[in-house]
């Protein structure tokens, strides 16, 4: 039995423990209250508690409220303007909500400045592509881990011998992110002149780099092929699977938030109308009226 394992069967047999699956990036563990669902045990890790935003006389979040287990996919949907990047924006730290709470693992999200959030494990990608063109692949996932990094202006201008060993731990970090959704080839190629949809799962990867434990996609298959769509949705469940991944996302390709999201919240003009499972979700008379179509 490997050392981590016979680890593992000790704490368990001290306390109640969780053993986080295992990938290639890392190894965590949980201690809290679970709930078992398919085989895997989920803890509550997100809590969006009455959170209220307003602009001037735009009331863009309305007393919104939900919970995410560990290891969930949360599909956010609604139509365009119900609140949902609103949502990601005040979750990432870059809005300040009029009311309301918001919790990680215990944690008091909105206590916390936008780049202390992914100290604790919260990380999201954006609508649209926040790249640098002229760096490698490589060196823009690198960029995702450097809240994490040590190294200063002083350490960095005279190559000292720490910051080189930091920026090659760094890089292989990178590197194993990379591989992790097939994009090693790429690696040390200019971001510029990719296709889009390498793009959009260079940025999955740079989110990934840091051993995330939420991870907000915000319309990852926007501008992808059906076919891209596809491979997107099982790179993400995937990902999910190996590591124990909490993901919440916002998508208006519903054959992929209904493939892969195991809960829907459905939003419309900033107020919750539905919560719960899919297949119940998707038959709420009121969200076929709001957002998916009434005949």
């Amino acid at each position: 039995m490997p050392i981590w394992a016979k680890k593992a069967q000790r704490i368990n047999q001290r306390k109640l423990a969780l053993p986080v699956q295992a990938g290639n990036l890392r190894i965590r563990w949980a201690s809290c209250l679970c709930v078992e669902r398919e085989g895997v045990q989920r803890v509550a890790l997100l809590e969006v508690s009455e959170i209220s935003v307003q602009f001037g006389g735009i009331r863009a979040l309305d007393d919104l409220s939900f919970t995410m287990d560990e290891g969930q996919i949360l599909g956010l949907i609604g139509p365009n303007g119900a609140g949902k990047t609103t949502l990601f924006n005040v979750v990432s730290r870059i809005y300040d909500p009029t009311a309301g709470s918001v919790t990680f693992d215990g944690q008091d999200l909105l206590a916390m400045s936008a780049h202390e959030i992914s100290r604790v494990g919260v990380y999201r990608t954006f609508q649209n592509l926040a790249l640098w063109p002229g760096m490698s692949v490589i060196e823009n996932v690198m960029v995702g881990d450097h809240t994490n990094t040590k190294a200063n202006v002083i350490s960095s201008a005279l190559r000292l011998p720490s910051m080189r060993k930091e920026e090659n731990e760094l890089r292989d970090r990178a590197w194993a992110a990379l591989e992790e959704i097939g994009l090693q080839d790429v690696a040390y190629h200019p971001a510029a002149g990719l296709p889009f949809g390498t793009l959009k799962r260079i940025e999955l990867a740079r989110a990934l780099i840091a051993n995330p434990r939420l991870i907000m996609l915000d319309e990852p298959a926007s501008g992808l092929t059906h076919q891209e769509v596809d491979s997107l949705a099982q790179d993400i469940k995937g990902l999910r699977d190996r590591h124990n991944l909490t993901i919440l996302l916002v998508e208006h390709h519903m054959r992929m938030v209904l493939g892969i999201s195991e809960k829907l919240v459905v939003l419309n003009f900033g107020r919750k109308i539905a919560d719960g499972d899919p297949d119940v979700v998707r038959n709420d008379p009121e969200v076929i009226e709001a957002y998916l179509g009434s005949s």
